[in-house]
């Protein structure tokens, strides 16, 4: 019996899987202006995060906190695409759907701006 860590499809599944991170990567940096905004935005924060911490807790939290808003960015963007691509018409399950998108973005934001907030005054 052949033990399932000699198998290369595991290690052909990793490098599958990070050319498809790339992809999506590119696609979201090419067709996403907001995404593009966000993370420009996110390397001058990050970097102004490694400054300005003063422990590592500190840094981490300022750095996670700008990171989650690109995931929760991203998240927002496929559901707002699939939605469109799965509902034609302008379903009011659609709009509620996409303005929860729309909280979850705004949540994070509120969220690092509390985070940063709380670090650098107190």
């Amino acid at each position: 019996m052949d033990s399932y860590f000699n198998e290369k499809t595991s290690l052909d599944k990793i490098i599958k899987t990070f050319g498809g991170l790339i992809e999506g990567f590119k696609e979201a940096f090419k067709n996403e202006v907001a995404f593009r905004q966000e993370f420009y935005l996110s390397l001058i924060l990050i970097l102004a995060g490694f400054l300005i911490g003063e422990t590592e807790i500190q840094k981490t939290l300022l750095i996670s906190s700008i990171i989650m808003i690109q995931i929760i960015e991203l998240l927002n963007r496929v559901l707002g695409n699939t939605l469109d691509k799965i509902l034609f018409d302008n379903h009011s399950l659609l709009k509620k759907a996409k303005n929860i998108g729309n909280a979850f973005v705004f949540l994070s934001f509120g969220n690092a701006f509390i985070t940063w907030i709380l670090i650098l005054f107190f």
